[in-house]
């Protein structure tokens, strides 16, 4: 008790030092973490100094019954000395005989060697042997609490990708079940701490758009399995689910008579790509009958017209009749070998003008067959084109390598029926049953697409109706004008001193093993072509897919790489005039003479 009051004595007579810069605490430290670090610190000076004594321990058990701005004085030692420097600002202004010993010389000493005992506070541990540190900034307010979402879209750029991708992980997530793992540690996903949205939702960069492949597939993953249902089997339901989720695929079927004209159209756009619908298809079939002598030109302009997107999966002649078929570049691997086979009707002839010519492939597990024929011309040999048929059914010798997709509905007699998906086009030269007056009266009279009048006189429609011809084939409606026989170069039918009647002779006909797996989306002609007496006539059909197995002879992506690379040096070579013509025409002037 004497002590105390000479100590109040002393402080009330001794005048106060200047005032030093607070330090102040952070305001995320509670008492708990203060307390904490005062027991550490206590305990480890008890054990390096040999003279402590009980007053030290009891001053720190006073501090930790109260707040540390509230410290009670202890005794003059060297040792509560030692434990003063290292409380509170606002204790060592309370206690002054801390501070009597060393003055006001040793104030910034001790300030320093106070800020280095709150970094080491900071930094969650006490001094290592007393070596002073620098201090961290800390703001003044309190930080805002962390929310569950702290990604940031402007600095996570190199996971970020276009918006068009952005639902692609929930896809991902269904169909994968991997995709966090990927982008992200899953421990912060599982722990609910971090989730970076704009780095898993968005991943071209990070995670292609392609189905991911995990290690052990890769190890263990086999084609010509055999197996229909088998897990990562090249032509299964799992990959062609992956490609077409509807298991629909698109197919432009086209036919043209080009009257063996060397000059081709200027434009084939019209053509191969119409504006109704919007998108290309997967697949594009064009037979030609009485193809242009340079056969490989045709090729080079079909090439260039598609685009890099496409590549001839295959093309055959028998003398000129030209198939070919493109396909879309991705699509390749998922094709069997490619055969083709001919027919010659008119066997006294030089040059094969009539004819078939057949090209058959199987696509994941459904066979495909397209047959492109010239029967035998006239107005009344219907016959004729009868027997034509006929003798195309029963001598195309396919499939050769190719198994069977279903054999037991095959027959031996009947190319047609050994495939699942039938397409037979070409010019058939069945005629109008009607004089060329009474064709040009409905003509003028329906300008439009309404053609019912005319078709009751066609003669392939009577015919397929008593099931003589094209057996178990369907047509769709037909709403455009006769494609047969115009004036080269014009719009009006025939005008020379024959008279020929107009008539629907390019046709395309299309069957399947199963219902409803064929649907027609559009049948027309392409008008604005005039370099023949023909006007190309084309289909759009939706065809259903099936899964397959990988036991077939695959075509392991062959296509011809020379028509690929001279078609698209001809498409951009075609650009570029054209972008020179528009700027030649802008900088053009013209001078006028009065």
């Amino acid at each position: 008790p004497d002590e105390q009051k000479a100590n109040l004595k002393t402080k009330s007579l001794t005048p106060r030092p200047p005032r030093k810069p607070r330090l102040e605490r952070a305001a995320s430290l509670d008492e708990k973490s203060w307390r904490r670090w005062r027991r550490f610190k206590t305990s480890q000076e008890s054990l390096t100094d040999p003279n402590e004594t009980s007053s030290s321990n009891g001053s720190l058990q006073d501090a930790s019954l109260s707040p540390p701005v509230r410290a009670r004085a202890s005794p003059c030692h060297p040792c509560s000395q030692q434990n003063s420097l290292h409380s509170s600002p606002d204790t060592s202004e309370a206690n002054p005989m801390g501070k009597s010993k060393g003055g006001t010389s040793d104030l910034g000493k001790r300030a320093s060697e106070i800020s280095s005992a709150f970094g080491g506070l900071l930094r969650g541990k006490a001094f290592a042997g007393g070596k002073p540190r620098l201090s961290q900034i800390m703001p003044s307010r309190p930080l805002p609490p962390l929310e569950f979402n702290v990604a940031s879209h402007t600095l996570r750029t190199a996971n970020r990708i276009d918006s068009d991708c952005m639902d692609y992980r929930h896809y991902s997530q269904h169909k994968f079940g991997r995709v966090s793992s990927s982008l992200s540690d899953s421990r912060l996903h599982g722990n609910a701490m971090v989730y970076d949205n704009c780095s898993t939702d968005s991943m071209k960069s990070t995670f292609s758009l392609l189905t991911p492949i995990r290690s052990k597939d890769v190890r263990s993953r086999s084609y010509l399995e055999g197996s229909l249902l088998a897990s990562g089997a090249l032509l299964g339901a799992e990959e062609l689910s992956r490609y077409f989720p509807d298991r629909n695929i698109g197919i432009f079927v086209a036919t043209w008579n080009m009257q063996g004209q060397k000059e081709l159209p200027v434009n084939l756009d019209d053509f191969l790509l119409p504006a109704d619908p919007d998108y290309a298809q997967d697949m594009y079939v064009i037979g030609v009958q009485e193809g242009c002598p340079d056969r490989r030109e045709w090729e080079i302009r079909l090439q260039e017209t598609l685009g890099p997107h496409y590549v001839m999966l295959y093309s055959a002649a028998h003398g000129v009749l030209y198939m070919s078929i493109f396909i879309r570049r991705d699509l390749i691997w998922f094709c069997s070998e490619v055969e083709y086979a001919t027919v010659t009707t008119r066997i006294v002839s030089q040059i094969k003008t009539k004819g078939a010519l057949g090209i058959c492939f199987t696509f994941f597990g459904t066979s495909f067959l397209f047959i492109t024929s010239h029967f035998t011309s006239g107005d009344s040999k219907v016959n004729e084109r009868k027997m034509d048929y006929s003798k195309t059914i029963q001598a195309l010798t396919l499939p050769k390598n190719v198994p069977d997709t279903n054999p037991y509905r095959s027959s031996s007699s009947d190319v047609t029926t050994r495939f699942d998906e039938v397409f037979w086009f070409g010019d058939f030269n069945f005629r109008l049953n009607k004089d060329r007056e009474t064709v040009d009266s409905i003509l003028n009279q329906n300008p439009g697409t309404d053609v019912s009048k005319l078709l009751a006189y066609d003669q392939l429609t009577s015919e397929m109706s008593r099931g003589s011809i094209f057996k178990g084939f369907q047509e769709a409606d037909i709403h455009f004008r006769p494609s047969y026989k115009f004036d080269i170069g014009k719009d009006s039918y025939d005008t020379t001193s024959k008279q020929r009647t107009p008539s629907y002779t390019d046709r395309v006909v299309y069957r399947s093993r199963y219902r409803d797996d064929i649907h027609a989306v559009k049948y027309s002609s392409c008008p604005v072509i005039k370099t023949s007496d023909h006007r190309p006539v084309f289909a759009l059909f939706r065809v259903k897919v099936r899964p397959g197995r990988d036991n077939i002879p695959l075509a392991a992506g062959q296509f011809d790489r020379e028509l690929y690379l001279i078609g698209i040096k001809r498409r951009i070579t075609r650009e570029l005039q054209k972008r020179q013509e528009q700027k030649d025409q802008k900088s053009s002037s013209i001078c006028s003479i009065s």
